[in-house]
């Protein structure tokens, strides 16, 4: 497939926003049962992690409107969302936007209610990891993204981005908490390496179950597409097909890798253990940017490695 960065930066952006609202949440569950010192939280930590979480909910969704031709319509993406995957998320994105900016002006009122919220707004984080996942997991003829892992990864390297981002946020605002984030934060990476590293092994092995044969209704043994018949551009030829060598995807794949799970994982461990608190900050907000980057890596090359079947009679010069 040809990758769209509209979407590509939606999905890498909504993940760390989902991510960081539920650390949030998670935080302020630990501190009611006592496992951290919930009185030595400010209510400023929980006050700008939602406001970052809004800002970066809202920043993928307007990313999403640069892949549409007609954005004026984009109304009407909700309208099948009792079939489709995408409407679902159309209507899941702004319900989870909703949700973590009330939990946000909760915190800025002193609501008594602010955990009950944050729980409504982790349900919602949770449908929307399940709604984004489930746009490509369900596409059975792109065997890439047919498996559950798909929506495994999307859920892990949101909440590695988020928690990578909010133990920064806990170096800024409070220190306390930077320790027991950061284990979670480094979990988080190593887990979502471990499943990204297991689709990659696995689509690796994968065979195409559409072939030049079954798709010509040639049996011979050796069938050879020497044109496609065109010489023109296409629609076929812009969106299924990135026009990358095998060597450039080698290339994004190894750095992904470095840059969404290794570096990350590093200054993020060294950052926990360093002072002074500025020290530790600077490194942290490394860690995010750094992650960051890697993340966007990571989903250009989720999309650029499905094989769309069309690509049989499309991809030849």
């Amino acid at each position: 497939m040809n990758p769209a960065f509209s979407v590509v930066f939606l999905t890498t952006l909504i993940g760390a926003a989902q991510g960081l609202l539920i650390a949030l949440v998670g935080v302020e569950a630990a501190g009611q049962l006592g496992v951290v010192d919930g009185a030595a939280v400010p209510q400023l930590f929980y006050v700008v992690g939602a406001a970052l979480s809004c800002v970066l909910g809202a920043a993928g969704l307007a990313a999403s409107f640069l892949h549409l031709g007609h954005p004026e319509r984009a109304w009407r993406a909700i309208a099948m969302w009792r079939t489709s995957w995408l409407s679902r998320e159309c209507l899941c994105l702004p319900l989870f936007l909703a949700c973590t900016f009330a939990y946000g002006m909760a915190h800025v009122v002193g609501s008594p209610w602010t955990l009950a919220i944050g729980a409504v707004a982790v349900v919602a984080s949770g449908l929307l990891f399940v709604c984004t996942g489930m746009i490509y997991a369900c596409l059975r003829f792109l065997q890439e993204w047919a498996t559950p892992l798909t929506l495994i990864n999307f859920a892990l390297l949101g909440c590695a981005s988020g928690f990578t981002l909010a133990t920064a946020c806990a170096a800024w605002l409070a220190p306390g908490l930077v320790g027991p984030l950061a284990v979670l934060a480094c979990l988080l990476t190593l887990g979502g390496c471990a499943s990204r590293v297991a689709s990659l092994v696995r689509n690796a092995r994968l065979r195409p179950k559409s072939t030049v044969q079954s798709a010509t209704g040639i049996r011979n043994a050796r069938v050879e597409q020497k044109s496609r018949g065109f010489t023109a551009g296409a629609f076929n030829l812009r969106e299924f097909f990135h026009g990358k060598t095998p060597a450039t995807l080698q290339r994004i794949k190894w750095t992904f890798l470095v840059a969404a799970f290794a570096v990350p994982f590093v200054l993020v461990a060294f950052g926990a253990n360093v002072r002074p608190v500025g020290a530790s900050l600077v490194l942290l907000c490394a860690a995010v940017v750094i992650q960051y980057a890697g993340l966007v890596a990571e989903r250009w090359f989720f999309f650029a490695e499905a094989r769309h079947p069309q690509n049989l009679y499309y991809r030849q010069a």
